[in-house]
């Protein structure tokens, strides 16, 4: 029994997939916080030139 739990590795695969799907939430996380600043001063720099009309 003690053998069968040594050798038993689906806990290590629950574990791997968890950090898989942390890194890529982080991924996701940090992509649309550079995305929404982007996005932000697109539509400032847009503002700016239509008020400058």
């Amino acid at each position: 029994m003690f053998i069968e739990f040594l050798n038993d590795e689906s806990g290590a695969t629950a574990v791997e997939y968890g950090l898989i799907a942390a890194l890529i939430a982080a991924t996701l996380v940090a992509g649309a916080g550079l995305m929404g600043e982007s996005i932000n001063n697109f539509f400032l720099e847009t503002g700016d030139k239509l008020d400058e009309s």
